[in-house]
């Protein structure tokens, strides 16, 4: 039987702290060899603006293989329909049954501030308390459970483009008792901040490096994973110790990487290394408290197959969604 599991059954089934966990979990088995992630593969077809990106992976420790399919499509927007739909598919990795179909929007927005939580454990200064977001939607509210799960957060200092978005923002995570303060621009969330996620869908760079101050640790979340488009500029990338979640895929995908590679202001060997490595300890992500650090997000199978795998088993514990045989 194939567990179907809306958006809904989906909220109910996820936490943020067991996310961050499996997460940490996944990108580690990823450096340690024991998880298996290919580069994903990108269709499209003019004249239609849509992007399809098939994002798969197959790990050990969740006996599992997954993908999933996302449809990248920005003239939506126009039509009054999400930006970015997405399905995931999950099978056994032994016997190839398909165990479950996961609508993927709950997912995708909780493994992706999971894996940030989990980059600024492993690259920001252990201390810092000021988090910073640039954008203030659904996935900066996420942002924020999932940073309190790693950092001893107090203050958030957050930028919009509309003061009623920063208002929604500030009523959403009223309930964590922080101070949240409303910057009059980007360039003030990183005078203030010691970690900062960006976190908007932009096209052109709105992030200049010489905003960074030392020690910051920046994650690089927004940007859809189109080679030509980026928040961070070049010399934002030049300047940080950059850490990938998968060199592949950023090869493949990352304006952030690509554009400052095609500008001449980083090479090819300025990466550190994957996020894995770091958490394994095979490579060093920050050497000093003085240190710049960038966590380039583009987003792997392997983050939906471990949040997949913890959906699926707290369905079953708490007999949320149905089963459907496909079979029939």
């Amino acid at each position: 039987m194939t567990l179907i599991l809306t958006a809904s059954s989906l909220q109910a089934a996820i936490d943020m702290p067991s996310t961050v966990a499996a997460i940490e979990g996944v990108f580690g088995a990823i450096a340690r060899g024991s998880a298996a992630q290919p580069t994903p593969l990108a269709m499209q077809v003019a004249p239609a603006d849509s992007n399809f990106l098939v994002m798969s992976g197959v790990a050990a420790a969740e006996e599992l293989a997954s993908v999933k399919l996302l449809a990248d499509v920005p003239s939506n927007a126009g039509r009054g329909l999400p930006t970015q739909r997405s399905t995931i598919m999950l099978s056994d990795h032994v016997t190839g049954e398909t165990l479950a179909i996961l609508d993927g929007r709950v997912p995708t927005r909780i493994r992706t501030a999971a894996a940030s939580a989990v980059a600024s454990r492993h690259l920001a200064r252990p201390g810092s308390r000021v988090l910073g977001l640039v954008g203030a939607g659904a996935l900066a509210v996420a942002h924020v459970e999932a940073m309190l799960c790693v950092l001893p957060i107090e203050r958030i200092v957050v930028w919009s483009r509309t003061s009623e978005r920063v208002h929604g923002f500030r009523d959403a995570v009223a309930h964590h008792g922080l101070q949240v303060d409303e910057a009059s621009s980007v360039e003030e969330v990183f005078a203030e901040s010691d970690v900062v996620c960006t976190l908007t869908p932009s096209v052109e760079p709105i992030v200049r490096g010489d905003w960074f101050r030392p020690g910051q640790h920046v994650n690089a979340v927004g940007a859809r994973p189109r080679p030509g488009e980026r928040e961070i500029d070049s010399a934002g990338m030049a300047r940080a110790r950059v850490v990938v979640d998968h060199r592949g895929t950023a090869e493949a995908k990352s304006g952030e990487y690509l554009l400052a590679l095609a500008d001449g202001a980083i090479s090819s060997t300025d990466i550190v290394g994957e996020l894995g490595q770091v958490i394994n300890g095979d490579v060093i992500g920050r050497v000093s408290d003085d240190d710049v650090t960038l966590f380039n997000s583009v987003g792997i199978g392997l983050q939906d197959l471990a949040v997949g795998r913890l959906a699926y088993d707290r369905a079953r514990e708490l007999g949320l969604g149905y089963d459907v045989d496909m079979s029939n």
